[in-house]
C-alpha cells in the first residue's frame, strides 16, 4: 500500500493536467467557423475539361462561328447562327452541324482540309443546285451521312462519295436524277426524296440498279403516276404515300422479296390482283386512302393491314385467306377499315384464318346517300395474362369467353378473350 499510494497521487495529478489542456482548447474558433479560403482537394480538376477525352479543343482549333464541346472534341456544332457562307473546317473535325441558318452556296474552299468527315447536316438552309460546287463532296472519302432536307436544291447532287450511306434530300424541289448519277453510291442504305417533284420520267431511266445494299427509300409526296422501276432486291422499305399511283403491275414485288413495309396511302390505287401484295416478308401494308372496291390475298407474315378510306362494300375472308394451316398460322395482328363502305361486319370466320387479330377497328362507315354510319360490333382483343383482365369490367377468370348477340367464337380455339362493344 505504501508504493501505490504515490503512485495514485501521480495519476491524479496528470489527468487533472491533461483535462485542463482541452478545456482551454478553442473548439469553436476551428471548428464552428468557416474557413475564408475554399477547400481544394490535392487533385486539382479545371473547367471546360474533360479527362475520359483527349483535350483537342485548343490544339486543334475550332472555327469562330461555331462550337466544339470538349467532351465531343471531333464535332463542330454551327446550327442556328444566321450564317450566310459555310466556315472553314478543320481537319480532324468528322461530324459538322450546319442546319437552320441562311447559307446559299456549297464552295469547295470550306471542306478543302475536311478529309475525315462523316456527317454532314446542311438541312433547313437555301442552298440550290448550281451553287454547289462541283464535285465537293466526291472529295471526301470517309462521308458516311449527308443532309440536304429542307433546301432549294432543283436536281439531285452529283457526284458523290462512294462512302456514302445515307442521303437526305426530302422537301427540295427535285425534278432532275442523272442517269448514271447513282451509279457510285454502292453502300447506299437509305435515301429519301420525300416532298420533291419528282415524276415517272425522272426514274424511268433504271437509275437505282446499282445501290445494291439499298434497304429504305422514301419517294412519298411526288408527282408518280407508276411504280418506280428498277428497284434493288436487297430493299426492306418503300415509302410512296401522296402520289398518283393508279396500278402496280403483275409479279412487281417479285423482284424485291426482303420487302418488310409497303406504303402507298392516298394515292389512286383501284384494280390491283387478288394476290399482288404476296411477299413472304412483308409485315405492315398501309394502302389507305386509295380507291379498292376489294380486299386482297394477305400474305402469311404480315402484321398490320390498313385498308381505311376505300371503297369496300364487302370483306371476303375466304379471298384473303384461302386455307387455313394449323401449324404456320398467320400473324395479323391488326386491321384498320373505317371509312370504306361496309354494311355489316367482318365474318366471324377471320378469326380462324387470322388467330392472332387482337383489333379490327371499324371506325365510321360512308353509306351510299353519303352520309356516315357507325356499325354497332366489336373490336377483337386478346389477352396477355391475368393482370390485364383485372382492370376489364364484368371479365371472367380463367378461360371465359363472352359472346356478343352479334357474333360468337369457339373458346376451345382462341382460349381466353374479350369481345367488346364499339359504338
Amino acid at each position: 500500500m505504501g508504493f501505490l499510494r504515490p503512485v495514485c497521487v501521480c495519476f491524479f495529478f496528470l489527468g487533472v493536467s491533461v483535462y485542463c489542456q482541452y478545456e482551454s482548447y478553442q473548439w469553436s474558433e476551428d471548428y464552428d467557423q468557416e474557413s475564408d479560403d475554399v477547400y481544394q482537394p490535392e487533385f486539382q480538376f479545371h473547367q471546360n475539361v474533360d479527362y475520359g477525352v483527349p483535350y483537342h479543343q485548343h490544339i486543334l482549333g475550332c472555327a469562330s462561328e461555331c462550337f466544339c464541346p470538349a467532351n465531343f472534341p471531333l464535332s463542330m456544332y454551327c446550327d442556328n447562327r444566321h450564317l450566310k457562307v459555310i466556315p472553314k473546317i478543320p481537319a480532324h473535325i468528322q461530324q459538322v452541324y450546319l442546319q437552320f441558318n441562311e447559307i446559299e452556296a456549297v464552295t469547295a474552299d470550306s471542306f478543302a482540309n475536311a478529309t475525315n468527315l462523316k456527317e454532314i447536316n446542311l438541312s433547313h438552309n437555301k442552298i440550290q443546285s448550281h451553287k454547289i460546287d462541283h464535285g465537293v463532296f466526291a472529295k471526301l472519302s470517309n462521308l458516311l451521312q449527308l443532309d440536304l432536307q429542307h433546301n432549294h436544291l432543283e436536281e439531285f447532287p452529283s457526284p458523290l462519295p462512294k462512302s456514302l450511306e445515307r442521303l437526305l434530300l426530302g422537301y427540295n424541289e427535285i425534278s432532275r436524277v442523272q442517269k448514271n448519277a447513282m451509279d457510285a453510291l454502292p453502300n447506299l442504305t437509305m435515301l429519301d426524296l420525300c416532298h420533291n417533284h419528282l415524276d415517272d420520267s425522272t426514274l424511268k431511266g433504271n437509275i437505282l440498279p446499282k445501290t445494291e445494299k439499298l434497304m429504305q427509300l422514301n419517294l412519298c409526296h411526288n408527282r408518280l403516276e407508276s411504280m418506280p422501276p428498277g428497284l434493288p432486291s436487297s430493299l426492306m422499305y418503300l415509302s410512296l404515300e401522296n402520289n398518283s399511283i393508279s396500278s402496280i403491275p403483275e409479279n412487281y414485288f417479285r423482284e424485291i422479296p426482303k420487302l418488310h413495309a409497303l406504303r402507298m396511302s392516298h394515292n389512286k390505287l383501284q384494280d390491283i390482283t387478288h394476290n399482288i401484295f404476296n411477299v413472304s416478308d412483308l409485315k405492315e401494308l398501309n394502302v389507305g386512302h386509295n380507291r379498292l372496291k376489294q380486299a386482297f390475298y394477305i400474305p402469311r407474315n404480315l402484321e398490320h393491314l390498313y385498308l381505311e378510306n376505300n371503297e369496300i362494300e364487302n370483306i371476303n375472308v375466304s379471298v384473303m385467306c384461302p386455307s387455313i394451316d394449323p401449324l404456320h398460322h398467320h400473324h395479323l395482328t391488326y386491321i384498320r377499315v373505317d371509312q370504306n363502305k361496309l354494311q355489316q361486319p367482318i365474318s366471324s370466320y377471320i378469326f380462324f384464318c387470322f388467330p392472332h387479330i387482337h383489333t379490327i377497328y371499324y371506325g365510321e362507315q360512308r353509306s351510299t346517300n353519303g352520309q356516315t354510319i357507325q356499325l354497332k360490333t366489336q373490336v377483337f382483343r386478346r389477352f396477355q395474362d391475368e393482370s390485364d383482365s383485372e382492370d376489364q369490367d364484368d371479365h371472367q377468370a380463367g378461360t371465359e369467353q363472352e359472346e356478343t348477340e352479334e357474333e360468337s367464337v369457339d373458346p376451345q380455339y382462341y382460349g381466353s378473350q374479350e369481345w367488346q362493344g364499339m359504338i
